[in-house]
């Protein structure tokens, strides 16, 4: 009789702990759905379930290339970094991932480079000149160009070395340039001295000074020389009054001249006058001599007619005309 009260006691409190374990249970399913899900919807999102283009990148090296990085075109992500793995020959091959309703913004002449700049990570980038070309078929193997900021900065550490060497020997004393501006003082100082630019010319003070007494002295022989020219020319008796005069005796000959043409058209216009009456009176010469050739054929006719008709014709000698 006292195990079955002792079951009767414990039969309330088993209850209670079975329907605690069954939402726990039905919690804990709930929450693996949930992470299920999610898990989905981010490999949804991200287009693990989406139909893609393999595309393979070829490197020296894969420094900076991670699985996961995205291959941008234009700035908007076409591709995914899925494997990299290393070929026979040493060099490093990317496999990427890139969905098929993106795939045609690659073409037959598209390029690939991977950018490693000084702050930041790398990127990986396409770019397509010819929208018109070919489109770049599945699997198809393409070279990386790989530009690396960094690699550059001993290249410019050399130059702006060399460069600050070069500037130093330029500045140096005893350089090509300190000589220059030595030589050029040198000659501000002489500008400004008492020589002026005629110092500069002659060298010495002496032979500047020198040099400007040969100057002056060509000054005075030149003024001298215009005066001259100035009397000879326009003077009382000079070049100008005698080229004045020859004007004046030309434009009397001139005028003797014209006063002669016209006599001389008189002259023509009489001579054209003679000239139509002699062509009048050569044609009346012409009727005449036609005349008096018919009237001396007409005789000859005549005295050849007599010769014929005279009677004591073997005797008598002919007629004839002169």
């Amino acid at each position: 009789m006292s195990d079955d009260s002792n079951k009767a006691a414990n039969a309330p409190e088993a209850a209670p702990v079975h329907n605690a374990e069954a939402k726990a249970m039905a919690l804990l399913v709930l929450l693996v759905a949930l992470v299920l899900g999610a898990v989905l919807y981010l490999m949804y999102a991200r287009g693990a379930f989406e139909p893609t283009q393999r595309l393979v990148l070829t490197a020296d090296d894969s420094e900076g290339v991670a699985v996961g990085m995205d291959v941008t075109f234009a700035g908007f992500p076409i591709g995914r970094v899925q494997r990299i793995e290393l070929a026979a020959d040493g060099k490093a091959r990317i496999l990427v991932d890139v969905p098929t309703h993106d795939a045609h913004w690659l073409r037959t002449s598209s390029i690939f480079t991977l950018e490693k700049s000084l702050v930041g990570g790398a990127k990986l980038r396409a770019f397509t000149g010819i929208p018109s070309d070919p489109a770049l078929p599945p699997d198809a193997e393409r070279a990386l160009l790989v530009g690396d900021m960094a690699a550059e900065i001993p290249r410019l550490l050399q130059t702006a070395k060399d460069l600050l060497n070069n500037l130093a020997a330029l500045t140096a004393d005893e350089s090509a340039l300190g000589n220059s501006l030595r030589n050029v003082q040198g000659v501000t100082e002489k500008l400004n001295g008492p020589g002026g630019a005629l110092g500069v010319l002659a060298g010495e003070d002496q032979k500047a000074r020198e040099l400007l007494r040969n100057a002056n002295a060509l000054v005075v022989k030149a003024d001298s020389l215009v005066g001259n020219a100035d009397k000879r020319v326009f003077g009382d008796k000079g070049l100008a009054s005698d080229a004045q005069a020859a004007v004046q005796q030309l434009n009397a000959l001139l005028a003797d001249a014209r006063t002669s043409l016209k006599k001389l058209d008189a002259v023509l216009v009489e001579a054209q006058a003679v000239g139509a009456n002699t062509r009048a009176a050569t044609e009346d010469l012409s009727a005449l001599r036609a005349e008096v050739d018919a009237n001396l054929r007409k005789v000859e006719q005549m005295i050849n007619e007599l010769n014929r008709k005279w009677p004591f014709k073997g005797s008598q000698p002919e007629v004839k005309l002169p």
